[in-house]
Formats: C-alpha cells, sequence, structure tokens
C-alpha cells in the first residue's frame, strides 16, 4: 500500500515542477516567511518530485520533525537516512526548519537529558548544516507533548541549554521556542518569563517564539478574538504582545519587534472534507464536526480562511513567519486533513488560492487597512 501510495503521489507533483526560488520576501512590516509543516521529503527516497511542488507554490520554508527519545546522544540509523533526506532538500534549495520533540512522557525534563537532548539537536544539524532554524520541542505549554509537573520552569532550562549549545556554532541558528494555542498559553508564557528571570541569565532563551495559533475550529475566522478564554489563537496577536512584553520585559530576553526577534506561526490549518471521489484514499471516520470544503461557492471554506490566515499573519508587525500544517493529508480521518494536496498527491481546489496568497506577500502589495483584524495604526 505504502509503494502504491509513493506511486501515486509522484503521479500527482510531477506535473507540478517549476523552477522558482523559495527566497525570504520584505513585507510592510517584516519578512513573512510562508511555508508548510510536512514531513513527506523525507519518507521519499527522491525528493525532486516534492520539492518541485514547493518550488511551483514558491515556499520560503518547510519544517520538517525528527523524534527523540531520552537514552540518545546520536541518530539511529533510520534517523541518519532521514537526515541525509532533509539534507538534499537544502541542496534542492528548500530551507529546512527542523523540529526535534516526542510525546510529553519522553520530554528532557532532567539535566543529563537535556544534555543529550540539545547535543542531538546539535549533532542533527551539524549533518546537515544548511538548517538555520532549529524548534526546541513541539508545544511545550500542551499535556501531550510535555510534562505539566515540569511545566515552564523545566521548559525554560531546556531552551537555555539549547540556546548556548546552538549558539557556540561559527554559522547563525534560529533557535524557535513552541506553545500551542491552547492550554492557557497565557499561564505558560508567564510562568516561563518568571523561570527566566530566576536562572538570572543574561542571554535570550530564544530567537523566535513559535505558537502555533489554531483556532477553536476550522469553520472559526482567522481574526476571531477569545476574550474570557485562555485560547490564544491568531486573531489575539494583540493579547500575546501583551503577554510576552509583561513575562520578558526589561530582561535580556529581547521582545518579538526587537533586536531581530519575531513570532513565527510555526502550525496553523483548516480541515477538509474528502470529496467522494477521493474517499477510497482515506480511513477511518472524520473526527472534526467543522471540516470544510476545499472551496465553496458560498459560505467558509478552506481556501479563504488560509487566504485570511496569511494576509492577517502578513499585517501582524511581529509576525515574520506563517506554516500551514501539512502540503499533503494524513489519509487517517482521526488525523489532519489541512493539506493543499490530497491523499493521492492530486491538488486541491485551495491549492491556486495558497499560491496566490504568497505571490501577494511577495508584492508587498497588501493593503492592511482592508484586512480584518489587521492591528491599525
Amino acid at each position: 500500500m505504502r509503494h502504491a501510495f509513493r506511486l501515486l503521489l509522484t503521479l500527482g507533483v510531477a506535473a507540478l515542477l517549476a523552477a522558482a526560488s523559495a527566497r525570504d520576501v520584505q513585507s510592510t512590516h517584516l519578512k513573512l516567511i510562508v511555508g508548510v509543516t510536512d514531513d513527506t521529503a523525507k519518507w521519499m527516497v527522491r525528493q525532486d518530485g516534492i520539492v518541485g511542488v514547493h518550488r511551483d507554490l514558491r515556499l520560503m520554508a518547510v519544517r520538517v520533525t525528527v523524534p527523540w527519545r531520552p537514552t540518545q546522544t546520536k541518530p539511529t540509523k533510520l534517523q541518519e537516512v532521514y537526515l541525509q533526506r532533509i539534507r538534499r532538500m537544502t541542496n534542492l534549495n528548500d530551507r529546512v526548519v527542523l523540529s526535534v520533540y516526542n510525546t510529553a512522557e519522553l520530554a528532557p525534563t532532567t539535566a543529563a537529558e537535556r544534555k543529550r537532548y540539545c547535543g542531538f539537536v546539535q549533532g542533527a544539524v551539524k549533518h546537515v548544516p544548511l538548517i538555520h532554524d532549529v524548534e526546541i520541542w513541539n508545544e511545550a505549554n500542551s499535556p501531550t507533548y510535555w510534562p505539566q509537573s515540569e511545566g515552564a520552569d523545566s521548559y525554560a532550562k531546556l531552551l537555555a541549554r539549547c540556546y548556548d549549545v546552538l549558539h557556540s556554532r561559527p554559522f547563525p541558528v534560529n533557535v524557535i521556542s513552541s506553545t500551542a494555542s491552547r492550554h492557557d498559553p497565557a499561564g505558560f508564557i508567564f510562568r516561563l518569563g518568571e523561570a527566566y528571570r530566576a536562572l538570572g541569565r543574561t542571554r535570550p532563551l530564544f530567537d523566535t517564539f513559535g505558537h502555533n495559533p489554531y483556532p477553536e475550529n476550522s469553520a472559526e475566522p482567522p481574526y476571531a478574538m477569545h476574550t474570557g478564554t485562555d485560547v490564544i489563537a491568531e486573531g489575539d496577536y494583540e493579547t500575546l504582545m501583551n503577554v510576552l512584553h509583561t513575562a520578558f520585559g526589561e530582561t535580556a530576553q529581547p521582545l518579538p519587534g526587537d533586536r531581530g526577534v519575531t513570532i513565527w506561526y510555526v502550525e496553523d490549518g483548516f480541515q477538509t472534507i474528502p470529496p467522494r471521489d477521493k474517499m477510497r484514499y482515506y480511513r477511518g471516520r472524520e473526527n472534526d464536526h467543522f471540516a470544510l470544503p476545499a472551496v465553496a461557492p458560498a459560505g467558509v471554506d478552506q481556501a479563504t480562511q488560509l487566504k485570511d490566515a496569511i494576509l492577517l499573519a502578513y499585517c501582524q508587525p511581529a509576525v515574520s513567519g506563517f506554516l500551514n500544517f501539512g502540503l499533503i493529508d494524513e489519509d487517517r480521518l482521526g488525523g489532519w486533513q489541512s493539506g493543499l494536496l490530497y491523499r493521492d498527491g492530486t491538488r486541491k481546489p485551495s491549492y491556486d488560492t495558497f499560491k496566490d496568497a504568497i505571490a501577494e506577500v511577495r508584492r508587498r502589495d497588501t493593503d492592511c487597512s482592508k484586512v480584518r483584524g489587521a492591528p491599525q495604526g
């Protein structure tokens, strides 16, 4: 089945090959890097076809994940294969964001584990020297990925250790933190700031504040605000900035918008309903009651949500990155179907809208006064 899917994927993406570079672009405020979070290329023996899709879209970055276990000091043989494939992606002009993490029970919460984890990340970056963006763990405020008993104190120590290790390299590394839109991110960030102050550091914890601003459901507009809840989604930009100012103001940690530090939306996405003629490529039962059509003649669809989310990020002054979760749908309907390609590798109708939004960001001609939810003034 896996070989059959790879054949379908190859056929589906072959027509999308195009010669285009994936360079950063300066927005009216800061650079906005638009890309995807997607592991497809690391699973493929040849990356040319999938990288051709990246080029056709003119993606500016691709986030790729590698799992880590507490006993690891170096990659397994399989991970070495993945890193070789990631290295080929960078040789093909992709900007790769490396994210290394696992589930909460495997989080590096002791000094010895932090040393091994950061050494592992450093080794991975040495293995692929063209990687300059590294995300330290994933959604540290979520009980799925970080033990709540350890909380922000332990995560601050991990960020500090990895920041120092990665900044010992002769080439610059963008160290990215990670929080989720749910699970009280404000409270976690406040505690992270307290932990940072308690460490007495004179160096930062991160170069980029990474946040996954998922809405409460796929049909909720990106500009929706969440007063009275603990959610901080994309529409809650002002809240996020206020929280960061309170947590890190007057410390050695620069705030987003200062000294090159910015916010990246490392994951966001809007799930779609597979059309009837594509259902054979999916399995299980859909768990998202608000999944959308890719494009609809009226009402909410993935295409509109994506365009609104990208342009809103473009107009938020301290934001410099937006990565859609998935290029290709997961086949398990209990997972995520927020990609730009169906499971068989063919384009969704929303593909061209995403491509057009990237082109608009590159042109730098968006009128932010007309983007709903954008900060004004």
